[in-house]
């Protein structure tokens, strides 16, 4: 009995130990035992004469009840913030529609509806800057006013009071998992509403399942209320296709984390960061493309288990990902990488902000804002100068040519939306920095792609001069990188100008130098996005008062590595000693770059096979994920944010 007791002790407390992860047994569990239940309820509802909504009211809350106690197990009384918060969004939206059906002076209505979007926006991202950003603007106050506050959890606080006993941590803000996705759901469900693009839910259990669905709660993709409400109103079905893609999804996803992602990061990519300066350059190097692979397997494989777990439960999710490697430019790359966030962030961001066609007084206080942010985060003369010498070049760029002001209205817009994309992924300097670089690619490949083929050969020679001479004035690593990346830019430009220059063509084969350029500006994208992310990683799973030195030092001690001097005759060496890394990326690449036309045709024949086909490579799949998981919990990646 005492045994009994003990286990549905730990299965219905919280234990920072074993949350519900999908790589790990637990979940399974749960999900088997929650997939039994909905099943049931099917059964017992379509055994009875109810009313034709009945039976969806009972499926979505059932469903809203087991999501909430999924995320108690993962965040424990952070349920209370989720409850809070779904109870708001779903009488906000009766609000609005209840306004919106009132017929007398609708000018008075439209202004009391206006009001309440904006209170309601407000309160989600008081929640969010409360839980996410206290330590960033913490730090900002004190680098301007040369302060020393503390941060101090007033809720913590305020329970310990309340309780009278000290059981919480007033002196740290813990972050809720997935707060930042929840959020930017019930904004979006909100601002929808209002503009009338559907109406609010039925009732608050119907809401409360779309804002808790466990499958991608924690960690996206991020779904839309006027895609996902609907089908909160259709009956279930899951068809025997539907069932094998679901299955395959999983499978894949499992395949991703452990595999890939898990693997990588254990054996190779945390041990380079966690201490840049015991490894050589090429590990460095090595170690930056590694992790690009990692954390596109990492999160993409969570969304393929939540797209396959939802897809059982006859709900359909939006496509995050797209082959983004396959991307041929930094904006093609944001069109691919991250869907979900990517057009949340362009219908709520960047088209109210002015979109393509004007730049509004929030677009340039937004942009000056964030510069002067970096400028009093960085806390060095050179970064200050910089800022002041952007800003001066911006307002000189506005007004000399004001021909051209549609255009810089637009590019201002799309360095808005970037840089607040990355102070979405973390409150830190170098999340920032990763932002303002994805945002100047985006901006640089727009310009680019306006210029003609020598016009090009000539800008990128005289880049590759200018951070030639910096580097001899100057040689530091991080000039070195400049010149190599530069050259390499360079050349390749050149050759691609001799192969489309009809002079000095030699022979006539335009798919070849169709293939071959593509495969060039795929390569030097990717290497791109790498480089990028030597911030996105070094500002990763630290504490938020310790994120922008310790992060900031790595990128640099990362730098110093990468652009110092290599010692060539070790290399063959590293790759041996790291062979089995090399492998799986190398593998892992050319799967991510197999045409997508191939990897759909395999994803169907496999849904398509017999039960017992599919049971037993599940049954290998499983075999192979358990050769490869590690004795330390991995837990994914985009759960800090």
């Amino acid at each position: 009995m005492r045994d009994i007791i003990t286990f549905l002790s730990d299965l219905f407390t919280f234990d920072t130990k074993h949350p519900l992860l999908f790589t790990q047994f637990n979940f399974w569990a749960f999900f088997l035992l929650v997939f039994v239940g909905l099943c049931l309820l099917r059964r017992i509802c379509s055994s009875n004469s109810y009313a034709s909504s009945r039976p969806l009211t009972f499926r979505n809350g059932y469903l809203f009840i087991v999501s909430l106690f999924f995320y108690y197990k993962t965040s424990g009384l952070f349920v209370l913030l989720l409850v809070f918060s779904t109870f708001f969004g779903y009488w906000l939206g009766c609000r609005f529609d209840h306004l919106a059906d009132m017929s007398t002076n609708q000018l008075s209505i439209q202004r009391r509806r206006k009001c309440l979007l904006i209170f309601g926006i407000v309160v989600n991202l008081v929640i969010l800057f409360y839980f996410k950003y206290a330590y960033f603007f913490t730090d900002i106050y004190n680098n301007m006013f040369h302060s020393n506050i503390h941060v101090v959890n007033h809720i913590a606080k305020f329970a310990n009071h309340f309780t009278s006993t000290p059981r919480f941590d007033a002196s740290v803000i813990l972050l809720p998992v997935g707060i930042s996705f929840f959020t930017f759901q019930n904004i979006s469900y909100i601002v929808d509403v209002y503009k009338r693009k559907i109406r609010h839910a039925n009732n608050v259990f119907d809401f409360g399942f779309y804002t808790t669905f466990f499958p991608q709660l924690v960690a996206g993709p991020i779904v839309r209320a006027d895609q996902f409400i609907p089908q909160l109103y259709k009956p279930y079905f899951l068809g025997r296709r539907q069932f094998g893609i679901a299955v395959f999804w999983i499978l894949n996803g499992l395949i991703k984390k452990i595999v890939l992602s898990d693997y990588l990061a254990v054996n190779f990519v945390d041990r380079v960061f966690e201490n840049p300066l015991l490894f050589t350059g090429f590990e460095n190097l090595s170690a930056l493309f590694v992790y690009s692979l990692q954390v596109y397997a990492d999160f993409s494989g969570y969304t393929d288990i939540a797209i396959g777990v939802a897809m059982l439960m006859g709900f359909y999710l939006p496509q995050n990902f797209n082959s983004p490697y396959k991307a041929t430019n930094a904006a093609g790359f944001w069109k691919r990488w991250h869907i979900s966030l990517s057009n949340w962030l362009k219908d709520y961001l960047y088209i109210p902000l002015g979109g393509k066609y004007r730049a509004t007084l929030a677009s340039y206080l937004i942009l000056g804002g964030m510069l002067v942010v970096v400028a009093l985060m960085a806390q060095t003369l050179w970064v200050t100068i910089l800022v002041v010498a952007t800003l001066g070049i911006l307002l000189a760029i506005y007004l000399i040519f004001p021909r051209h002001r549609i255009e810089y209205c637009r590019n201002v817009n799309n360095m808005d939306t970037m840089l607040l994309g990355g102070l979405w992924h973390g409150a830190s300097f170098n999340f920032i920095t990763w932002g303002a670089l994805n945002g100047a690619g985006i901006l640089i490949y727009k310009s680019w792609k306006t210029m003609l083929p020598r016009a090009r050969v000539v800008v990128t020679e005289a880049f590759f001069a200018l951070f030639l001479l910096v580097d001899v004035i100057w040689p530091l690593p991080v000039f070195n990188l400049a010149v190599v990346w530069s050259g390499i830019i360079f050349v390749g430009t050149a050759l691609r100008y001799l192969l489309v220059n009809p002079l000095c063509d030699k022979f006539n084969r335009p798919r070849l130098k169709a293939t071959l350029e593509r495969s060039w500006n795929i390569l030097l994208t990717f290497a791109f996005i790498t480089f990028t992310r030597l911030f996105f990683r070094s500002g990763s799973n630290l504490p938020p008062a310790e994120a922008n030195q310790l992060a900031w030092q790595t990128a640099r001690d990362m730098v110093g590595r990468i652009g110092g001097e290599w010692n060539l005759q070790l290399i063959p060496q590293i790759i041996h000693s790291y062979s089995n890394v090399f492998i799986i990326f190398l593998v892992g690449m050319l799967i991510h770059w197999l045409p997508t036309r191939f990897k759909r045709r395999y994803r169907l024949w496999f849904a398509t096979r017999p039960l017992w086909v599919m049971l037993l490579a599940t049954v290998v799949a499983v075999f192979i994920v358990y050769q490869f998981i590690t004795a330390d919990l991995q837990p994914f990646i985009y759960f800090q944010f």
